[in-house]
């Protein structure tokens, strides 16, 4: 038979029986629905990480108090303290491959304006925390080095805080006094709006002011920082930074070569692969759980394949009778199983796409819904049409005519 009159064959046998040929290629449309929508979830995701992390600037670089062996045990960067202001002005003259280097000093504070307050974070940092950051001001200026060595009582606020202070982050509130528990601080500038983060954090509920103030005036003068935010020369030197930072940072703390380091060095690139690996593995289980629906639809499709091989049996015997090869009546439910594959799988492309799209509108997740993905899902629906169908049709194929023509 010529394959325009198999595929015309197969087409009519698919129609007599619409209802079930649909519910036969809901198995497949459910599955590559769900893997074009999880592998969308987890990509927008990744995606979001990698943005977040790259606003920390591409060549930070981040350390902290680490963790060292007292006694046998394993202390966290919360238990102890070791990096000092010291620290931060020997990497500033030291080490010739940091071009930018801040302390940070963080704390949870309440600030008012005449009556209205906040909850919000204030950062105590140098004017090179901005460029390594790539902060810019909107409205005002930030603080400049006189203000560092005076320990000036200035600030730089986010919109949230003018928000909540103010009653309307579009208001200009430089020149306004706020109080900062107790302590009575000038607002200089405004930071451009950046919004959430990743992880769901308002990047805009921040308030930076001078090391030294936050430091002397709210932090008990201690010589103590929370951690160091530095800048290499460039990415291609990330590597060779951390190193002279690394060297230098054990020699300050006379570290002997069998000592643990005191702390911890952290790049974007690191943290970025962190991250992503965590992101990577989530995406991989989430498509390996829609992959099962794939499994189950192709499970369906034998099913009434070898359903209806059993009902067409005599007209298997008929054909085979008047001429028919066994390679044609192979050829002819391969061709049925496939196209309920295929179908399947351009309503799942769809499908999956819509939903991917109601999921980044109306729950705010990122999606990205990449070609990939499109090609994956359906070249798995083809294969498991071909791999599903093969037995049904080969079984067709092997009939006895004879035995055909007698079943009843």
């Amino acid at each position: 038979m010529r394959i325009t009159n198999l595929f015309k064959v197969a087409f009519r046998s698919l129609s007599r029986n619409k209802l079930r040929s649909f519910l036969t290629m809901l198995g497949i449309i459910i599955g590559v629905a769900s893997v074009i929508a999880m592998l969308a979830i987890g990509e927008g995701s990744n995606q979001n990480i990698k943005a977040s992390i790259a606003s920390l600037g591409t060549n930070s670089i981040m350390i902290f108090p680490g963790a060292n062996f007292q006694g046998g045990v394993r202390q966290g960067a919360s238990s102890i303290q070791t990096i000092k202001v010291e620290d931060v002005e020997a990497i500033a003259k030291h080490c010739d491959l940091v071009n930018y280097v801040s302390p940070v000093d963080q704390k949870r504070v309440q600030a008012v304006n005449g009556s209205e307050n906040w909850s919000t974070t204030i950062l105590g940092v140098n004017n090179d925390y901005f460029t390594i950051r790539s902060l810019s001001v909107t409205k005002g200026n930030s603080f400049t080095s006189s203000d560092e060595h005076a320990a000036a009582k200035v600030c730089v606020v986010g919109t949230t805080v003018v928000l909540n202070l103010f009653g309307d982050e579009d208001v200009d509130p430089t020149g306004a006094i706020i109080r900062i528990n107790s302590i009575p601080v000038k607002i200089i500038g405004v930071l451009s709006k950046m919004g959430q983060n990743t992880f769901g954090q308002d990047q805009d509920d921040i308030i930076l002011a001078p090391f030294p103030t936050v430091q002397k005036r709210m932090m008990s003068s201690s010589s103590y920082v929370n951690s160091i935010l530095a800048s290499a020369v460039s990415e291609d030197q990330i590597t060779d930074a951390v190193d002279e930072v690394s060297g230098l940072l054990r020699e300050k703390h006379k570290l002997a070569p069998s000592d643990d380091n005191d702390f911890t060095v952290r790049t974007q690139s690191d943290i970025s692969n962190i991250f992503g690996a965590i992101s990577s593995v989530m995406t991989i289980l989430l498509a390996s759980i829609a992959g099962i629906s794939l499994l189950v639809g192709g499970i369906g499709i034998m099913n009434i394949m070898l359903v209806s091989v059993t009902e067409r049996t005599r007209e298997i015997g008929i054909r085979m009778a008047i001429g028919a090869k066994g390679r044609d009546i192979l050829v002819q439910f391969m061709i049925e199983s496939i196209v309920l594959s295929f179908a399947g799988g351009l309503i799942g492309i769809a499908l999956g796409i819509g939903v991917s799209e109601l999921v980044a509108i109306f729950g705010g997740w990122p999606v990205v819904i990449t070609l990939s993905s499109v090609l994956l899902s359906f070249s798995f629906s083809a294969i498991i049409g071909v791999f599903f169908g093969w037995y049904p049709a080969r079984k067709a194929a092997s009939l006895n005519p004879i035995d055909a023509l007698r079943y009843e």
